[in-house]
């Protein structure tokens, strides 16, 4: 697979901001996550025509034009929904140049959420109206970079079953946070990392964030549900090594969300601790 990564430089620089995004609300109904696995026609307004969105175990890869973008998607029960992209190749044929970036579309970008209807799920924003309707049965044709087991409609695994099951609860002894009162700079409730910057996350109010380990710049997006549901991606991110906090993995890895005081507990889909914030200002 030809993919061209954008990997930030140096440790000094705060990875680029993705795409600006409406702020992530719960979405007005849910479903099944399962459901979402398979490969579709996308169509809805900004959609390019022809737009084929494979949704696997394994990753995210959106057919369109001359672009054959890849990333990664997640999604839980409460009706969350959240994509992302890092990586693209160019899906050939006369005309198509080989592209510069992967960028994730206007339109997936404003995916927060997601219903079924039928057979046929639907992507919301974050006031639950319809960004994408998804029709079954898409097939996109292999460019020469591309495995052809990467066409193949994926089907539902165990391992997907697993990802994709609801979360442990969030204990009674936490208290689901107000989206809004998530937004700001969160830095580890113990401490600043020994890196060269402090470790922390900050969370936008247009569902994006960025981040440093103390060391490494990253970044995602972001959106939080009921009860404390969290879904969180992870972007692309430099790799020095240092005495670092993994701020940004807490984050990914989280389900729930809970106050405990002013304290920020990111639990993981069985209810563990991820790891705790607090407010930095």
């Amino acid at each position: 697979m030809a993919l061209t990564l954008l990997l930030t430089a140096c440790a000094g620089q705060e990875a680029a901001s993705p795409p600006s995004t409406s702020f992530p609300a719960a979405p007005v109904t849910a479903g099944d996550p399962t459901r979402l696995i398979g490969s579709w026609t996308a169509s809805g307004t900004g959609v390019e025509k022809g737009t084929v969105l494979r949704l696997a175990d394994d990753g995210l890869t959106v057919f369109s034009g001359c672009r054959v973008l890849f990333g990664e998607w997640i999604a839980e029960p409460s009706g969350l929904f959240l994509a992302d992209v890092n990586g693209i190749s160019s899906a050939g044929g006369p005309g198509c140049a080989a592209p510069d970036r992967p960028e994730l579309p206007a339109w997936l970008a404003r995916a927060s959420g997601f219903r079924t209807e039928g057979s046929v799920p639907v992507l919301q924003d974050d006031a639950g109206a319809e960004v994408a309707r998804l029709r079954p049965g898409a097939r996109p044709t292999a460019s020469p970079d591309l495995d052809p087991s990467q066409v193949v409609p994926p089907t539902v695994t165990d391992e997907a079953r697993r990802r994709l099951a609801p979360p442990a609860p969030l204990p009674a002894t936490l208290t689901p946070p107000a989206r809004e009162s998530l937004v700001g700079r969160w830095v580890p409730a113990a401490g600043p990392a020994g890196g060269p910057r402090p470790a922390h996350v900050t969370l936008a109010a247009d569902g994006t964030w960025q981040g440093s380990d103390g060391c490494n710049g990253t970044q995602g997006r972001w959106a939080t549900g009921p009860d404390g549901a969290l879904l969180a991606t992870g972007g692309v991110s430099t790799l020095i090594g240092c005495d670092n906090v993994p701020v940004g993995t807490w984050l990914v890895t989280a389900r729930r969300v809970g106050l405990d005081g002013e304290v920020l507990v990111l639990l993981d889909a069985k209810g563990a601790e991820a790891g705790r914030l607090r407010r930095d200002g």
